[in-house]
């Protein structure tokens, strides 16, 4: 698996980047993807994601997490590449988590940033495979898998 972290320039981030690695990494295999992929993380702050947000979801605002896939699913919910990867990789997609966001809903929901982190990490993994907690019947499922792979991560993890 290649599993890039990008983290923007002059944010302050104490989380290293392998843990964020290995979360990816141990979702990824919990959804049983081969490990010929390849996936991006970015970590950024709220004016760059709000930006994001804006320009792809038509909402003006922060937002804690936002995937963009490289997969179309066809009618019968299988990801299919766009073009045929040269390099024998699938490359699956980016994901955009916002840190100061994550930092606000840790202290909300009174967890770590880490298991913060670890929940929008898995969020948009999810969204990347296609899955959809706006469709009505698909939200349920989505929140029960997150639940499941958290659970998966362990607690050593978190």
């Amino acid at each position: 698996m290649e599993i890039n972290v990008l983290i923007e320039e002059g944010l302050i981030v104490k989380t290293e980047v392998d843990w964020l690695q290995s979360v990816m990494e141990k979702t990824l295999l919990a959804e049983n993807i081969p490990t010929n992929i390849e996936i991006s993380l970015v970590i950024t702050g709220q004016e760059q994601i709000r930006e994001l947000n804006r320009e792809y979801r038509g909402k003006d605002r922060p937002t804690d997490v936002l995937s963009f896939a490289l997969q179309e699913n066809k009618e019968g919910g299988e990801a299919e590449a766009f073009i045929g990867p040269p390099d024998g990789l699938l490359h699956l997609g980016e994901i955009i988590i916002s840190h100061p966001q994550a930092e606000i809903q840790a202290l909300e929901r009174k967890h770590s940033i880490k298991k913060e982190l670890a929940i929008l990490i898995i969020h948009g993994i999810l969204h990347i495979l296609g899955y959809d907690h706006e469709q009505k019947e698909m939200g349920p499922a989505m929140a029960a898998r997150e639940k499941e792979i958290l659970a998966l991560l362990g607690k050593d993890i978190l």
